[in-house]
């Protein structure tokens, strides 16, 4: 006979690990004290490793106008289940003084300058890097 007093309960996951790209676009972003900053606009991945380099998070703006987008490095972002969105340790001030682009035109991805500009505001490795 099995004593199952010592047993570990198996481990049960209130979400699924895994989501569709397509799904991640208009997904809120909340800040650790609870504001809503923004939504998720896109992801952008390394083509050569698969890996989710950034989320292009969208803020400010009126039905599409004026609206900014801050490419936040992945390993920033956590996701919280009882909000049913990301959460990033940004205030708006710090978020609005981020490195940002608008409808005007996106930056240059294959310039490193950017992305470690990128990662070097949020205190994170670049990805390439990782």
């Amino acid at each position: 006979m099995t004593d199952h007093t010592m047993a570990t309960p198996p481990r049960t996951m209130t979400a699924n690990p895994l989501i569709a790209g397509a799904r991640v676009a208009g997904t809120d972003v909340y800040n650790t004290a609870g504001d809503h900053l923004g939504e998720i606009y896109d992801v952008m991945l390394d083509k050569q490793t698969g890996k989710v380099a950034y989320a292009i998070m969208s803020f400010g703006g009126f039905l599409g106008l004026g609206e900014k987008y801050h490419p936040i490095p992945w390993s920033v972002l956590d996701y919280d289940t009882g909000r049913g969105g990301y959460v990033v340790p940004l205030t708006k001030d710090k978020l609005e003084a981020a490195p940002m682009y608008d409808s005007a035109g996106e930056p240059d991805w294959d310039d490193k300058a950017y992305g470690k500009r990128v990662h070097d505001y949020y205190g994170t490795m670049p990805y390439w890097m990782m």
